[in-house]
């Protein structure tokens, strides 16, 4: 039996949520560009919560914008798809599972543009999402008057353009747009692009002014593991629990934000976040970006080399062992907090912190080591370096914990080249280094030992537009745990750390 409005009343699964029928007669609210699993575990699942609770009351067309695929996978099971929900909350396991009905089609800009241009003559639209990853906000020269065009921005324009001339360009037909696309200011980016596009496209000065006084582009930040479709084991186990097969079914942590740029327009619009503490609308989300950035990607960063000299595949094996735990929220609350270089209190960054070690122990996450390691010494410079220059600016003492972390990734970083590729090696075993800087290290660790090759490093401006070797003690620090790492190996160097915190 596959998962559709008609099967639905046969489904009978224990403690799964089960639509409601009068859900699938809402009214088409949202646009969405993308069909990939982060929006249906996210945007969709909030919008899809939110109508269960009788609050935003709309659904989502969704356009599937790529030539690879169909959407008959989505026309078989009506728009219908199973997210199960799964990981740690508070240190308690979480699982949820859910028939999910937000969406009401899905429609091919390939095949069906004529019904996307119809749907923009909807009263009913009012807001548009998007994920077409980070290069489909980008400048394409495209005309908004092919069939479709070929960009994202072009066939957003192109509905944008329908819409003005549907309404004879009303103020209360304007749209709230949020993009998802993990890149800094998206919705701002997407903004100047459609309106430098509309110029190239040589449209009539009133649409413009619809265009920037009438519609809103808000900044987002979305934040959720959703790794996808379970692997083939598990989609049959899942299949005979709940008795029906879905072929759209996935699998999130529990952890979701959703930060919104926006005020009391956007809120009267996106009613839908009242439904979940996980979606925030404020007129800055600078604040969620640096949480994130810093609490989660850069304690990633700087612990992933410990972990996998420590002969740790994944996180969640990682976080399994008490003096690596222990380093990892040591160094989340204080080095890393500490020295993030934006105004949050100590009670936001420990209650973020607590929430990103409840992600790390996901055992339904199987996050590589090896994979977060790609492109390392950029991720550094991004994500750590701000922290690390912030500490200086506020305290002449050593981060000890960074030091450490640093001195982890130099001794992942040290390679030979074999065949083209950067190779390192650890305990007998060898490893690829994906990172375009990885030449550097190469050279700094030619005929050097611990010292000089930290030197060679932390001195090196190609990398890190900065002396590091200036900061007061660290160049001695980072040498003094590379040789420890280099003589005791990476792990005992953790326990060391956590007798040294058990004892204060």
């Amino acid at each position: 039996m596959i998962l559709s409005k008609y099967n639905l009343k046969k489904v009978n699964a224990p403690g799964l949520i089960v639509p409601d029928e009068r859900l699938f007669n809402l009214p088409e609210k949202v646009l969405q560009f993308g069909t990939g699993v982060l929006l249906r575990g996210l945007p969709d699942y909030f919008i899809d919560k939110a109508n269960r609770q009788g609050i935003f009351n709309g659904r989502v067309v969704v356009v599937k914008s790529t030539d690879t695929g169909s959407a008959d996978e989505f026309d078989k099971q009506d728009g219908l798809y199973t997210l199960y929900i799964k990981g740690i909350e508070e240190g308690k396991e979480v699982n949820e599972q859910m028939v999910c009905s937000a969406i009401s089609r899905v429609l091919s800009a390939g095949k069906d543009w004529e019904a996307i241009l119809k749907f923009a003559h909807s009263p009913h639209l009012q807001v548009v999402i998007s994920n077409t990853t980070e290069v489909g906000i980008q400048l394409v020269q495209d005309d908004i008057r092919k069939h479709p065009p070929v960009s994202f921005p072009g066939k957003l324009l192109a509905v944008l353009y329908e819409r003005y001339k549907a309404f004879n360009g009303s103020e209360k037909s304007g749209l709230v747009i949020v993009p998802t696309e993990l890149i800094v200011d998206n919705g701002k980016k997407l903004e100047s692009i459609i309106l430098e596009l509309a110029h190239l496209n040589k449209l009539e000065p009133a649409f413009m002014d619809w265009l920037e006084n009438c519609n809103h582009f808000c900044n987002s930040l979305v934040d959720r593991i959703v790794p996808g479709k379970p692997d083939a084991a598990t989609t049959k186990e899942m299949a005979a629990d709940c008795g029906y097969e879905d072929d759209l079914r996935i699998v999130s942590e529990v952890y979701s934000l959703w930060a919104i740029e926006g005020g009391e327009k956007v809120s009267s619009v996106l009613t839908f976040a009242q439904a979940d503490k996980g979606v925030v609308i404020t007129p800055d989300i600078e604040k969620f970006r640096e949480l994130k950035l810093r609490l989660l990607n850069a304690t990633h960063t700087l612990s992933c080399a410990a972990a996998f000299l420590s002969g740790f595949n994944t996180v969640k094996l990682a976080m399994d062992n008490d003096a690596f735990s222990n380093f990892i929220s040591q160094l989340m609350k204080s080095d890393i907090a500490p020295a993030i270089p934006y105004e949050v209190s100590v009670a936001e960054t420990d209650d973020f912190a607590a929430k990103v070690l409840d992600r790390f122990r996901n055992p339904n996450i199987e996050h590589q080591w090896i994979s977060i390691s790609a492109q390392y010494s950029s991720k550094i410079k991004m994500r750590v370096l701000p922290l690390l220059l912030n500490h200086y600016k506020k305290s002449t003492s050593v981060p000890e914990l960074m030091a450490l972390g640093f001195a982890a990734f130099i001794r992942f970083m040290k390679v030979n080249k074999i065949d083209g590729k950067f190779v390192g090696e650890i305990n007998g075993s060898e490893y690829t280094v994906t990172d375009s800087q990885a030449d550097i290290f190469y050279k700094a660790w030619t005929n050097a030992d611990a010292q000089t090759a930290v030197n060679n490093v932390l001195s090196n401006k190609t990398l890190w537009d900065a002396d590091l070797t200036q900061l007061q003690g660290f160049e001695t620090a980072v040498t003094g745990y590379l040789a420890a790492i280099e003589e005791q190996g990476a792990l005992q160097v953790l326990e060391n750390i956590e007798l040294k915190s058990l004892a204060k």
